[in-house]
């Protein structure tokens, strides 16, 4: 259980660095604004032509008595703008990785150089096209795990009791690990790391991956905050990408050496 306490500390830590380099930080919201802002236009096309969309989609409903009409697609209208939620959740941070690429490989190479010992960071040596190609395969491949398993738990959801209270908090372990899993993917992939050796070294730290990502996942529930903290994110993300490969980290702040014990 202690390594919650780290992986909330290194998601701190995350933040603190982007607050000493406001340059980057500013740098880092880029992507954020670009995501939210064509999220945002797609959730309130929804929440205008929603009802529009589920009664072209439900013709055969069109003859049913009032009130199993406007119930039957109130529920459907609503459903549908929670699932567009749950998938704009789910899918901001690998969009705005995706969309963000070039400026947050920047920001956690500088990341890296700042607490090396030898002040380097591992590089790729990819051109950008490749890069960009690596990062959206895997994206689209945790995006299906993680639609796998929110098919699970809405299933789960339908037990009494267990689905309004165990489901939901399960469903916050699972949003924080696969959240973790795209942040690090940005350190990791400079480092040549694949995608079937990062989820190893994930979960055999998943105590320290649910400490980093949880309170993230639902810090990001709210896409302004989403924005504001991703520069940060990808900053703490990358110091926890190096402990999970064992490498030395200098002691760059007056917390660092309880961060790192």
């Amino acid at each position: 259980m202690r390594d919650l306490g780290v992986g909330f500390r290194y998601l701190l830590k995350g933040q603190r660095w982007v607050a000493r380099h406001g340059k980057q930080y500013e740098f880092g919201l880029i992507p954020g604004l670009i995501t939210l802002v064509l999220y945002g236009a797609v959730l309130v096309s929804l929440a205008i032509w929603g009802d529009d969309f589920v009664g072209w989609a439900t013709p055969f409903a069109d003859d049913w008595s009032s009130p199993w009409l406007g119930l039957f697609r109130g529920l459907l209208t609503v459903v549908l703008w929670a699932l567009a939620l749950l998938l704009a959740v789910l899918t901001f941070t690998a969009v705005t990785l995706l969309i963000g690429q070039p400026f947050y490989e920047s920001l956690s190479e500088k990341v890296d150089r700042d607490v090396s010992p030898d002040g380097t960071a591992p590089e790729s040596n990819l051109p950008l096209w490749r890069e960009l190609w690596i990062s959206a395969r895997d994206s689209l491949r945790i995006l299906a795990r993680a639609l796998l398993w929110g098919v699970l738990l809405f299933a789960l959801g339908f037990i009494p009791f267990v689905g309004q209270t165990v489901v939901p908090v399960l469903g916050f372990f699972v949003t924080g690990f696969f959240l973790t899993e795209e942040l690090v993917a940005v350190a990791m992939q400079r480092r040549g790391v694949e995608l079937r050796d990062r989820l190893a070294l994930l979960r055999s730290r998943r105590t320290l991956v649910w400490g980093f990502g949880t309170p993230l996942g639902l810090a990001f529930l709210v896409p302004f905050v989403a924005v504001f903290l991703m520069p940060g994110a990808v900053a703490g993300a990358t110091l926890m990408a190096r402990e999970l490969l064992g490498e030395e980290t200098l002691d760059d702040s007056n917390d660092a050496e309880e961060v790192t014990s």
